[in-house]
């Protein structure tokens, strides 16, 4: 019986033994390579919803955890939909237009009054802000991820389109929690700062 989309999930044991050989099941009972590309694609959602729990472990601007904690559960969707081969029974736990359309929804509102921004942001600023630099790098690795495991395997368009999306909306979002607003001079690349820092000249 397949898990109902508000039913937690339940680990009766924390270890099975099934994948000392190598190999681990899909969310369909299926067993593939730990070297499989599905393997890979759900493993790096899997990081990045990891790395949203180290962002989520220190201090955020007002309003900030909740969408987080919301990504962090739409993650753990992509990943299951991402463990049980496209068409299995369905039934099963699927990323929705839905799901996808709210979070655009609320990314909108949160980017909705910042300034533009005309220039790349070198990672770092406060803690918070270095933190979501690391996660949204991590995003754009789980997007390629997913990309190339659908060049092999037919997988359910949506997580595709949720990917994408959410890789885009990362990378737009993390840049106003460092230390300085975007494209000021300590936060925008340039060669004059690349030649200081190497000579010590100012």
């Amino acid at each position: 019986m397949s898990r109902k989309p508000d039913e937690p999930v339940r680990l009766t044991r924390i270890y099975t033994r099934g994948g000392d050989a190598g190999e681990t099941s899909l969310g369909d009972g299926s067993r593939v390579s730990k070297l499989d590309c599905r393997i890979g694609a759900f493993g790096a959602v899997d990081e990045l919803n990891a790395q949203l729990g180290v962002v989520l472990a220190v201090d955020l601007p007002k309003g900030f955890r909740p969408l987080l904690e919301r990504i962090q559960n739409e993650l753990f969707d992509v990943g299951a939909d991402l463990s049980v081969p496209y068409g299995v029974g369905d039934g099963r736990l699927r990323v929705t237009q839905a799901a996808i359309d709210e979070l655009e929804r609320q990314c909108d509102s949160l980017n909705a009054d910042l300034p533009e921004l005309k220039s790349f942001v070198l990672p770092g600023g406060t803690e918070t802000a270095a933190r979501l630099h690391v996660a949204r790098t991590v995003c754009r690795r789980a997007e390629r991820e997913v990309l190339l495991a659908s060049q092999e395997l037919e997988l359910n368009p949506l997580v595709l389109v949720s990917a994408v999306n959410g890789a885009a909306r990362a990378r737009r979002s993390a840049p106003p929690f460092a230390g300085e607003p975007p494209g000021s001079p300590a936060s925008t690349p340039s060669r004059a700062r690349r030649e200081t820092a190497t000579t010590g000249v100012q």
